[in-house]
């Protein structure tokens, strides 16, 4: 025995195969149907819009499909476009302050007499018990032990070793290291020597001598190293003891120590060929 479902699926089959049949015997008879033309026509109706019906959807779902697939390969385009764009840009940024850099170096140089080389900071000592950074520039280039190192905003530090490519800089902010000083408004003289922080220290200045916070402070030329004129730090705070006859001065540097990228290293220097007074 055949399933209720099975007998109902059997007889839809057959009601819509005698639909076609009579549709095909009204078209070419018409008047052996006579007036019953519409039944089979309001029977098949709903199976037509049905089928019509899933066409149509089919039909959208492939446009759609098709229309997400292009908007995502679209917006694949689009991104790497953006993408791109933010690089181009970033280079740019990076050209220009590399300009800016620059600027500042020739400006520099035409303040100076003696003869400078500039190089490029590629790492840092990684020792802990020297404040120093390395360069791309050696002996092969000029570059011996003790030369001065600076850039626009002052004084780096001094060569502390060099090889035929590379050499060592001895940063100002180390403890090893020592400027003599002058406070460049009232001349008093001091020495300014690293503390292994961000700060250094104006030491040996007597305690009569007049220096005010926010006095610029500039290298003397007398210790025979560092061309005299060169600006070291601003005179961030004074230490004024109970006792003895010097007081000590805190020097906040100018140069940025943290974001060293280029800097000049002074190759004839005497001790006195700056003067910014």
């Amino acid at each position: 025995m055949f399933s209720k479902q099975t007998a109902i699926a059997i007889g839809g089959v057959i009601l819509i195969v005698c639909c076609i049949i009579f549709l095909s015997v009204s078209s070419k008879h018409p008047k052996a149907t006579g007036g019953v033309e519409g039944v089979p026509v309001s029977f098949i109706s709903p199976f037509q819009k049905m089928v019509t019906g899933s066409i149509r959807f089919v039909r959208d779902i492939w446009n759609h499909y098709f229309f997400l697939a292009s908007t995502a390969r679209e917006n694949e385009q689009l991104r790497k476009a953006l993408k791109q764009s933010i690089e181009d840009n970033f280079k740019c940024s990076e050209t220009e302050l590399s300009n800016q850099r620059l600027r500042k170096f020739i400006n520099f140089q035409k303040t100076k007499t003696g003869q400078v080389i500039a190089a490029e900071v590629i790492g840092k000592d990684p020792s802990p018990w020297f404040h120093a950074v390395i360069i791309d520039k050696g002996e092969d280039d000029g570059i011996i032990q003790g030369l001065p190192v600076v850039n626009s905003e002052g004084i780096i530090g001094q060569v502390m070793a060099a090889t035929s490519s590379y050499a060592k800089v001895l940063l100002m902010t180390d403890r090893n290291s020592a400027v003599d000083s002058l406070v460049q408004r009232s001349r008093a003289r001091g020495i300014t020597k690293g503390t292994s922080g961000d700060q250094c220290l104006l030491q040996y200045v007597l305690r009569k001598n007049d220096v005010r916070v926010g006095d610029t402070v500039i290298s003397s030329g007398l210790d025979s190293v560092y061309p005299k004129g060169l600006r070291i730090g601003h005179v961030s705070r004074i230490i004024r003891r109970n006792a003895g006859i010097f007081q000590d001065v805190e020097v906040t540097p100018y140069v940025d120590f943290e974001k060293l990228e280029e800097v000049l290293v002074v190759l004839n220097s005497n001790g006195n060929g700056l003067d910014k007074k």
